[in-house]
């Protein structure tokens, strides 16, 4: 079997955010469904774990295999590391395999600028600015790409970000200028005039008062997945409408939301999904922020990774 292999830079270049964005958008407004996405599955490996995460939909079928090795980084490696292998759905025959990093580094700020640009457009008695100041926590990979995926979305909003290492923030901002995207050193002080915050870290602890933000405001919290951890506190939790990622996903992983309420509460209040955003069952309410939070979920992966293969397979017709 000659199973052809997509590299980063192949991904990248199928990848744009705004066609990224638009993938997403589409299998949301079709048959994708994020509440029947399975569970990601963790595994012992030296040193670190496995990460498995498979998706099935209708052409295709995909598993994205992910190792992470916390002492890479000290040795000069990658933290994460992994590959995706595409099937196809009627047969299962495996047909093609791709940089799982990449992709993965791509479709979670897809889905993050999804979710806010679908926020932003909702109806409702909460105006949104078509040139929003967009506040970035975290300077690593996950926050270029956010910056580039929201530079996409709203491309006349000026851009900060927030980091705890000077030197990783001077870089990003060096990074995007030379694409031509100007952002700005911020601090906690730009929380209360931002309106669009972007939390990408690792941070275990939230990172800023939930008080600050301003009523308009949309906050992301994408950068961390597990029940012990969380980027925003309680107070924001309870004074925002809350839109997840998917629900089932959302109660088992995200800090963010338990304990902040019980699963028994969220249940009962039901927040909106992804799905029913794109979908238009969403409207925004006047006097509170909305907040998004994600865990990273399989069906994300396998709308991308379809993006790819159609991509190439299209040019090699």
């Amino acid at each position: 079997m000659n199973l052809p292999y997509f590299d980063a830079a192949e991904v990248r270049a199928s990848l744009p955010f705004d066609r990224a964005i638009a993938a997403i958008e589409d299998a949301l407004r079709g048959q994708t469904d994020p509440e029947i996405d399975g569970p990601r599955i963790f595994a012992p490996a030296p040193d670190g774990e496995f990460l498995l995460m498979p998706a099935i939909g209708q052409g295709y079928t995909g598993l994205k295999v992910a190792t992470i090795a916390p002492l890479n980084p000290a040795k000069g490696e990658e933290k994460i590391q992994g590959v995706y292998l595409l099937f196809g759905s009627s047969n299962l025959t495996p047909i093609a395999s791709m940089d799982g990093a990449e992709l993965t580094a791509i479709r979670t700020p897809a889905a993050t600028l999804t979710a806010v640009k679908n926020i932003a457009d909702a109806p409702g008695d909460a105006p949104f600015t078509r040139t929003p100041k967009v506040l970035v926590f975290g300077a690593g990979i996950q926050a270029v790409n956010h910056f580039r995926a929201a530079k996409a979305v709203f491309p006349e909003g000026t851009f900060a970000v927030v980091g705890q290492r000077a030197e990783r923030i001077q870089a990003l901002i060096e990074q995007l200028a030379a694409e031509g995207i100007a952002v700005t050193r911020g601090s906690l002080e730009d929380v209360p005039d931002a309106d669009v915050i972007l939390c990408v870290t690792s941070s275990p602890t939230p990172l800023f008062d939930g008080a600050l933000p301003a009523d308009h405001a949309i906050i992301a919290s994408v950068g961390q997945h597990g029940l012990d951890a969380r980027e925003v506190d309680e107070t924001l939790v309870k004074r925002s409408e809350v839109v997840v990622e998917g629900r089932a996903s959302s109660w088992r992983e995200s800090g963010d939301l338990i304990p902040a309420r019980s699963v028994e509460e969220w249940k009962e209040i039901n927040p909106p999904n992804l799905k029913d955003l794109v979908n238009g069952k969403f409207s925004r309410t006047g006097g509170k922020p909305t907040l998004y939070t994600g865990v990273g979920m399989a069906w994300e992966d396998l709308v991308s990774a379809a993006v790819v293969y159609e991509d190439h397979r299209s040019k090699n017709a």
